[in-house]
């Protein structure tokens, strides 16, 4: 049955990933106990058993037992398990292979079809689609799917849809009360493909069809370069490393020189990671030649490599870069660099601690593998990664990880080894990046969560014209998505704001929220004008008015800029000295 259901290549790279974890505690000390045989299906005594702990495998003899046993196990459930017969064998060896994968270690990961194209588009500077953000908000005693934002020659702009289009049906399939991701899945489809989506239009309450054909949307990885204030300017690199990082980062720092840059903040804040070789390159712009950017060691020297900087002539911008929790991999590589380097204050909170090397293997019928191949050190020697061998997958994740909540306000503390830094400061390994300036970001409270939809129901009404003596905020032009946001941009007034009262007010549905506004005005006013500004500039450029009013990182950033200075210069004298 296995043969029939997998080819016989990728059930060989299956049953060879299988015996990877033999391989490996081969090294470490013989358990006291014999294994203890299977219940059905015995190997033959003297027989090693395959992929235990403490015996050493021979892969031609164990690529049998293991086929036989998993051929086994699954007859097994087919017949005894009380769903055997509903049984998806595709979720069974997708379970099986990640089961497997998880046991060496917590990045190593396995791709079907669909999540492996998602992968790969990940690491592009676009994506096919429709280029709209979509977004759950409860108004009334619906929960639906609303358009949130659309993007630059993008196909759903240039279909009209706008921010407040309520999402009715797509292809003909109703979405009344369906989670956005699964409205998501739904409109995705590939490049050229049509999707017929129903709105209820935010301007008119029309019920409209658009048919939208899909096609190519950019996702580049600096959305948005900026001067944040006069001699200060800010990069958004919060999105990854893809194969146009390096461009686009020169393009943004030429763009803001034009501009009287002086400073420079580099938000590498939730950036994930990306391609090694552009996080190289990144690194490399603000380094100069013969500086160590990293150390990459494999499997019994396989993999070795050490990337020195080969730029002769570096920017030498003050910097300032951001980091935080869920800063990883390719991002930690150019903070570890900046710091190691004394290059770069670094600002925010410890970074995530992937300090691993994963290879992109393609298998049979558009799946694929991620498959940890080597460990990467900063300059000092430090290597970042966490420990993840007392723990599971959740575990790892969940102390110290991107999903843990209380994190962010953990003291910073070092976790592993101490190097030096150039200059002699004391880093630390085995932990992620710590912040030489340590600060936590502002949080939103379970109150204010609930706020977000009966602001998002007030806006809907006020860009569209339907809030009395509110004209001026009206958006009925086009996009304008180059716009520079200015102070005076749909200013947050006392009126405003009594208006946006009495809209709670006479809503049965928010009565409840209105003893909670007044003590929570200022977060009301920042996600109101965050609203307006996207209905009127698009995504990126609302992004800003988070920047410039609400982040507390990225005001002390501003505020150390000149210890960044003063660092870098030091870093220079010390290099030119003979």
């Amino acid at each position: 049955m296995l043969k029939t259901i997998f080819s016989r290549a990728t059930i060989a790279l299956f049953l060879f990933t299988l015996i990877i974890p033999g391989l490996v505690f081969s090294q470490q000390k013989p358990q006291t106990q014999p294994p203890v045989g299977r219940a059905a299906g015995k190997p033959p005594a003297g027989a090693p058993a395959p992929g235990r702990r403490g015996t050493r495998v021979d892969a031609s003899s164990a690529v049998p037992l293991i086929e036989r046993d998993f051929d086994e196990a699954l007859e097994l459930i087919r017949e005894n398990h009380i769903d055997g017969k509903k049984l998806d064998y595709n979720s069974v060896f997708k379970s099986s292979i990640i089961g497997m994968l998880r046991s060496l270690d917590p990045h190593s990961n396995y791709y079907d079809r669909e999540e492996f194209d998602e992968l790969k588009t990940d690491q592009r500077s676009e994506y096919f689609g429709i280029g709209a953000s979509i977004q759950n908000y409860t108004i009334g005693n619906d929960t639906d799917t609303f358009i949130a934002a659309t993007f630059d020659k993008a196909p759903a702009n240039r279909a009209g849809l706008r921010f407040g289009d309520r999402i009715l049906e797509v292809d003909g399939v109703k979405m009344a009360g369906k989670r956005s991701i699964d409205v998501r899945d739904k409109i995705r489809g590939p490049r050229g493909s049509v999707v017929k989506i129903t709105v209820e239009r935010a301007a008119d309450k029309r019920v409209q069809t658009a048919e939208i054909t899909r096609d190519a949307v950019p996702q580049p990885s600096i959305p948005d370069a900026y001067m944040i204030k006069p001699g200060v300017g800010y990069v958004d690199m919060t999105r990854g490393f893809n194969y146009t990082t390096t461009d686009e980062l020169q393009e943004a720092i030429e763009g803001l020189r034009s501009r009287g840059m002086n400073s420079l903040v580099l938000d590498l804040r939730n950036n994930p990671g990306g391609f090694l070789d552009q996080a190289i390159h990144v690194a490399e712009v603000f380094l100069p030649s013969g500086q160590m950017i990293l150390t990459q060691k494999g499997r019994n020297g396989l993999r070795d490599n050490t990337y020195e900087s080969r730029n002769s002539s570096p920017d030498q911008t003050p910097l300032v870069i951001l980091i935080n929790e869920n800063t990883a991999s390719a991002s930690e590589i150019v903070a570890g660099a900046m710091q190691d380097h004394d290059r770069a204050l670094i600002v925010g909170k410890t970074s995530f601690g992937k300090g691993l090397v994963q290879s992109i293997i393609p298998l049979e019928y558009g799946a694929g593998l991620t498959l940890t191949s080597a460990k990467y050190f900063t300059p000092s020697g430090r290597l970042i990664q966490r420990d993840y061998s007392n723990g599971g997958f959740y575990d790892y994740y969940t102390h110290g990880g991107s999903i843990r909540l209380d994190r962010q306000d953990a003291p910073e503390k070092p976790a592993g080894p101490e190097t030096k830094t150039d200059s002699g400061r004391a880093v630390y390994g085995g932990g992620g990046i710590s912040p030489d300036e340590s600060v936590s970001p502002r949080t939103i409270t379970p109150v204010q969560r609930r706020l977000v939809n009966p602001v998002f129901a007030f806006t809907r009404e006020l860009v569209n014209g339907r809030v009395r003596d509110f004209e001026a905020y009206t958006v009925q032009q086009a996009i304008d998505f180059s716009h520079d946001l200015q102070p005076s941009d749909f200013p947050m007034t006392d009126l405003l704001f009594k208006a946006f009262k009495e809209f709670v007010a006479k809503d049965p549905s928010l009565r409840a929220s209105a003893p909670l506004l007044d003590s929570n005005r200022s977060f009301i006013e920042l996600q109101l004008r965050f609203n307006i500004v996207t209905a009127a500039y698009g995504r990126v450029v609302a992004d800003r008015v988070f920047i410039a009013i609400d982040d507390l990182q990225v005001a002390r950033a501003i505020d150390v800029l000149p210890r960044a200075r003063d660092l870098a210069m030091s870093a220079m004298r010390r290099r030119a000295q003979p």
